[in-house]
């Protein structure tokens, strides 16, 4: 073995010593409440298709028409010759749907906020952030140069003192709306005003809320009735909720075509399949028409919470799809998560960078696929587990 492998081996073993080590399942179906995976059937309560799109068959027949009509790919950037028909009518529909002038589409989440960071601060600049905010936001703020100021979770008080203490030059601050790995939204009525207040750009992360939150599924701003004017940048996902792929940026015409000049994940990187774009479209529609998945959804968490309560179970404080149950340690939330599988149940173990050192939680996620009896199911399994039963909630604390 050469030197190289031997020194990537050494830290592989040592990730694995420290119960850190992830490893990958191999998908043999279509994402859905029940899946196979490696031979094996099984509920699952890990994936982020909260209304059930992923797998609907008009998604799926608009993905079809899509790449009949444009082809498999773009073929470019969408500033070389890769911006179709198919793009520009789903950021029109975007726009309307989150009551916004324009939307821009990215190619995924992580690159949406890499670029509107980086073309908005820069060195001089400082961008302020939740710290429990998702990687993606903390890796744009460290990439454009600026100062990056993170304030304790939910700390509105500490991020107005900071915004008050800063240097001249522009100031961000960017914030999940829902958090992914704990589940509890951001306070954006008080963030909005504090922004507003000290002359800061507001931008908002709405990943998990999009197209979950909302009477119309519009997102936790819709659900706060919050405007572009509150909130100048909303950031959403198509992978999740919508169940199809990418991101996209929704603000005011000129925010828009400012990112068009100036931000890099945008313009150096080939554009969407068209195809993409097109069962998007679809997806958009059966969201806002169908509420009943919202509501089925919501009957779900509330079921769920209810029946963890009676059990005595850890879990954060969450409304939404995001119920994780706290366990610890990384092994024993490893253990939790294998004693499920052997149920029939999918559920992973989420253990730190992603999550602070001593908080290793089981991510339970629900879905409008979902039925009662594999909610009750899965509460059956949970009370189940040795490391439920030692009813030990962890205190929060900072991401690193």
């Amino acid at each position: 073995m050469n030197p190289r492998d031997a020194w990537l081996r050494e830290r592989l073993a040592e990730i694995e010593r420290q119960g850190l080590y992830r490893r990958r399942r191999i998908l043999e179906t279509p994402q859905g409440a029940e899946i196979v995976v490696e031979g094996r059937r099984l509920v699952n309560f890990c994936s982020n298709d909260y209304l059930g799109l992923a797998n609907h068959p008009d998604v799926v027949a608009a993905l079809r028409k899509g790449a009949e009509d444009y082809g498999a790919g773009s073929g470019a950037a969408h500033l070389v010759c890769g911006h179709g028909r198919a793009h520009h009518a789903l950021e029109e529909e975007l726009a309307r749907f989150t009551g916004r002038d324009r939307a821009l589409l990215f190619s995924t989440g992580y690159m949406a906020n890499l670029g509107v960071i980086s073309a908005l601060a820069g060195r001089g600049d400082s961008v302020f952030e939740d710290r429990l905010n998702h990687a993606s936001l903390l890796d744009g703020a460290r990439l454009s140069g600026a100062r990056l100021r993170r304030y304790a979770h939910g700390d509105l008080a500490g991020l107005e003192a900071g915004l008050a203490e800063a240097a001249p030059g522009t100031k961000l601050v960017a914030c999940d709306g829902v958090f992914s790995m704990d589940g509890d939204l951001a306070p954006v009525t008080g963030l909005a005003a504090v922004a507003l207040d000290r002359g800061a750009w507001l931008m908002i992360d709405d990943a998990h809320g999009f197209g979950v939150l909302g009477a119309r599924g519009g997102g936790l701003l819709e659900a706060r009735g919050l405007s572009q004017d509150d909130v100048p940048i909303l950031v959403g996902t198509l992978g999740k909720a919508l169940g199809t792929f990418g991101a996209f940026v929704a603000g005011s015409h000129e925010l828009i075509e400012y990112l068009i000049q100036k931000a890099r994940t945008y313009i150096y990187t080939t554009a969407l399949p068209p195809a993409i774009a097109e069962a998007t479209r679809v997806s958009i529609t059966l969201a806002g028409v169908e509420h009943w998945r919202r509501e089925r959804l919501h009957t779900l968490i509330q079921l769920f919470r209810r029946g963890a309560q009676n059990l005595g179970l850890p879990l954060m404080e969450s409304g939404t799809p995001i119920q994780p149950l706290l366990i610890g340690r990384n092994e024993a939330a490893l253990r939790a998560s294998k004693a499920l599988l052997e149920a029939g149940l999918l559920v992973s173990a989420i253990r730190p960078p992603t999550v602070p050192n001593g908080t290793a939680r089981l991510r339970i996620t629900l879905t409008a696929g979902h039925t009662e009896t594999q909610v009750e199911r899965l509460l059956e399994a949970l009370s189940r587990l040795p490391e439920a039963a030692e009813r030990q909630r962890v205190p929060s604390e900072s991401r690193s």
